[in-house]
């Protein structure tokens, strides 16, 4: 199976990751405790491209979880799919990025990767044939943007022949919560420009329209 390894970074990095755990398990009729309660043959055809089956039969989301400050895994943990994910995958430090890039990319974040990517290479040689990977994060804030590209070029090196693909939030001034977003934003397109395969721009002004009033 060509299975797919999922990082999620920062703050919005791991809110879009929960709810595309959340709907990639409603989708495959997974419970919030990774037991399988669906109805169709269908949902378990192609399961192993996101999840690793435990030796319970419980299905693991192949995800990472990262961040610099201890809240948002906090948040992801107390949250309805929490209790999916493998505790080990949890990887955050305790200062923050404080919406600094180079924070995030050359200090905290760089002081924090080894860590990750160990954990991204016992998730890939949980893997039969792997595709690729994907990671939620914005290009505003500090992690996202400055550990979150950090980590892309580490593992690019690493894996060079694997697909990289990005769902990255672009700054919006009408919904910006600080003045530096667009410093992050053009000093992290550079490096997806060089790194990625695919980059999904999801527009944050356009995201907050659409979202739940």
């Amino acid at each position: 199976m060509r299975e797919i390894v999922h990082i999620q970074a920062g703050q919005c990095g791991n809110q879009i990751g929960a709810k595309f755990w959340e709907v990639i398990s409603d989708e495959h009729g997974i419970d919030p405790s990774g037991n399988y309660v669906g109805d169709s043959d269908l949902q378990l055809e192609r399961i192993s491209v996101y999840y690793n089956e435990a030796s319970s039969h419980k299905y693991v989301p192949r995800a990472i979880l990262v961040d610099l400050e201890p809240g948002t895994m906090d948040s992801v943990r107390s949250g309805a799919f929490g209790h999916l994910f493998r505790p080990d995958n949890f990887i955050f430090g305790q200062s923050g990025a404080g919406n600094n890039w180079a924070k995030g990319h050359y200090t905290e974040g760089a002081e924090l990767v080894d860590s990750v990517l160990d954990v991204v290479r016992k998730e890939c040689e949980n893997c039969d044939c792997l595709q690729g990977f994907q990671l939620t994060h914005s290009l505003g804030g500090g992690t996202g943007s400055g550990m979150g590209t950090l980590l892309i070029s580490k593992v690019r090196e690493e894996y060079p022949d694997r697909i990289m693909n990005t769902f990255s939030v672009v700054p919006s001034p009408k919904v910006s919560d600080t003045v530096v977003e667009p410093y992050n934003a053009t000093l992290s397109i550079h490096q997806l420009v060089e790194n990625t395969d695919e980059t999904y721009c999801i527009d944050n002004e356009e995201s907050e329209a659409q979202g739940p009033k």
